[in-house]
C-alpha cells in the first residue's frame, strides 16, 4: 500500500480549469495575443504565471509587470470561479476515506496562494492535508517534478510511496518524472486522451471522479 497520496488543485480536487480558461480567454484581448487556445492550454497547464506570461508574450518580463499581468489574471479567475467553487464530485469523501487509512495527503499545485485559499479555505478541505506545495514554493511548474517532490519531503515519505492525482498530461509526466505512480481524473482529458498519453506506465486507474470504485483498492 502507498503510505502518501499527493493531489493537484485545479482540475482535480475541483472542477475549476473551465473557469481559467475563460479567465484567459478575457485577457487576451487585452493583451493583444491570439493563440491556438487548444495549444495554449496544453502546453500551460501546470505552470506558474511565471512561466506562462514570458512564453506567450514572446518576451521577458519585469518583475513589476509580471506581478501585475498574473494578479489581473487571477483575479479574473476568483471572480468567476468564487460562485461555483466546490469539491469534485466524491473528494471530501475519499479524503475522509483516506484519514481512516492512515494515509498521508498533500496538495501539490502551481496555483498562486489565493487561488489556494480559495478552494481549500474557502470549502473547508486544508484540514485533509498534511502540507500544502503552491507556486510560490516551487521556482519550476509541471512536467517539472518539484512540487511533488518537494511534497514528498514534507510529508516525509519515499516518491516511490506516493500516488499522485492529476488531471494534466504535464502533471501526469510530472509524476512520472518524480518516481511516483499516477491516478488521472478526467476533467480535462477524455480517458481516452489519457490512455494515449505517452509514457503511462506509472497510471494505476483513469477515473472521472472520486466515487470510481477503482480507488478503493488504493485504500487497502
Amino acid at each position: 500500500m502507498m503510505r502518501a497520496f499527493i493531489f493537484d488543485m485545479d482540475g482535480t480536487l475541483a472542477d475549476s480549469m473551465p473557469f481559467h480558461e475563460q479567465a484567459w480567454n478575457a485577457l487576451m484581448p487585452e493583451l493583444g495575443v491570439k493563440v491556438d487556445r487548444d495549444e495554449f492550454f496544453r502546453w500551460s497547464a501546470g505552470l506558474t504565471n511565471r512561466e506562462i506570461f514570458p512564453r506567450l508574450l514572446g518576451r521577458a518580463l519585469a518583475d513589476d509587470e509580471l506581478q501585475t499581468l498574473s494578479g489581473r489574471k487571477e483575479a479574473l479567475y476568483r471572480q468567476l470561479y468564487t460562485p461555483h467553487c466546490a469539491p469534485l464530485r466524491g473528494a471530501v469523501d475519499f479524503l475522509r476515506a483516506t484519514e481512516r487509512a492512515g494515509i498521508l495527503r498533500a496538495v501539490g499545485t502551481a496555483a498562486p496562494p489565493e487561488n489556494v485559499t480559495l478552494v481549500l479555505d474557502g470549502r473547508d478541505l486544508r484540514r485533509y492535508f498534511q502540507a500544502v506545495v503552491g507556486g510560490a514554493d516551487i521556482r519550476h511548474g509541471k512536467p517539472d517534478p518539484e512540487v511533488f517532490l518537494i511534497a514528498a519531503d514534507r510529508l516525509r515519505v519515499r516518491p516511490a510511496d506516493c500516488v499522485v492525482f492529476e488531471d494534466a498530461p504535464a502533471g501526469v509526466e510530472a509524476a512520472r518524472r518524480a518516481g511516483m505512480q499516477c491516478v488521472v481524473v478526467t476533467t480535462t482529458l477524455t480517458a481516452e486522451k489519457a490512455r494515449r498519453l505517452p509514457a503511462t506506465e506509472h497510471v494505476r486507474h483513469i477515473v472521472a471522479d472520486f466515487t470510481d470504485p477503482a480507488l478503493d483498492g488504493l485504500l487497502v
